[in-house]
């Protein structure tokens, strides 16, 4: 994956909390390992939901510090190809530049969604939630959180071959939810939360098959800064990690890692197979109205 060196980043999208101090998080009267964690909640929507939650915290303060010097370090495209926090700007840029012209073309209006970075917890709309959650997406204060540390676990704990790409793959999926947020998708979940066939799993693998619909435009969405997109291009390697990394988050896969066995019972995200393959629509046809897993 290679950005427009010349591009300018619109900062304003992504708040930077990082190394705020904050203390730790008992789940369910004691503390729950990662691996653990990240098997119940991976690319969660609402860790509130799941009672990944301390809803009691203050929110954090410093944001401005840290956000401020996020600016100063991540002012083009080639920052983007030099720094990670850089490159998850430039594809929150691309993923919402993407989504703000489909739904105008389908006479429909986008209102952008903040990226939260942080590190070890943060306080949300939906409660406190600590790193071990992995990425998600808020809908009570629409803002996708990321704790940049969850990708060399993705690496180390899932399996995953990361890269650049794959971390694309991760933010693309989660504003995913957003967009599923704003067209009242999430309305359909309800308390049908676990199952191979719940409309949880369903939820999650339309946010993939999202995510492969701006894959499919990735490198021919101008940007409002230059006309030019801001990714210059996207190669095979590229889509085989994102493939990969959809794979090593599969419910099946993860739970082989974590227990020995799989139990479709509880899945609340679908299989490895069932994630590549919506991830694979969306990027194929590149239209979301092919994303319909719950048809």
């Amino acid at each position: 994956m290679q950005f427009d060196d010349d591009a300018e980043l619109d900062t304003s999208q992504v708040q930077d909390r990082r190394g705020i101090p904050g203390g730790g998080l008992t789940i369910g009267g004691g503390v729950i390992g990662v691996l653990g964690l990240i098997a119940a909640l991976l690319f969660g929507v609402d860790p509130g939901l799941f009672g990944a939650a301390d809803t009691g915290a203050a929110p954090p303060v410093g944001q401005a510090t840290s956000s401020a010097q996020l600016a100063s370090a991540c002012k083009t495209g080639k920052d983007a190809n030099q720094r990670q926090d850089c490159r998850i700007l430039a594809v929150v840029n691309s993923v919402q530049t993407y989504w703000e012209g489909d739904f105008k073309a389908r006479g429909r209006q986008y209102s952008p969604a903040a990226t939260v970075l942080f590190t070890d917890r943060v306080a949300t709309a939906c409660g406190t939630a600590t790193s071990a959650v992995g990425p998600f997406y808020c809908p009570g204060d629409r803002k996708a959180y990321f704790d940049l540390g969850f990708f060399n676990d993705m690496t180390r704990q899932l399996g995953a071959k990361g890269g650049p790409f794959a971390e694309a793959y991760v933010v693309a999926h989660e504003y995913g939810h957003h967009v599923q947020n704003l067209l009242g998708t999430m309305g359909k979940v309800g308390n049908d939360r676990q199952g191979a066939d719940s409309a949880s799993v369903k939820l999650e693998l339309q946010a993939d098959c999202y995510a492969g619909v701006w894959t499919h435009h990735a490198t021919t969405t101008p940007q409002p800064s230059t006309g030019r997109p801001l990714i210059t291009s996207l190669t095979d390697q590229d889509i085989a990690l994102a493939l990969d990394a959809a794979e090593s988050v599969g419910d099946d896969r993860i739970q082989q890692r974590a227990t020995g066995r799989s139990n479709p019972e509880t899945w609340t995200h679908g299989s490895s197979a069932q994630r590549t393959q919506w991830f694979t629509t969306g990027y194929r046809t590149g239209d979301m109205t092919k994303c319909n897993t719950f048809g």
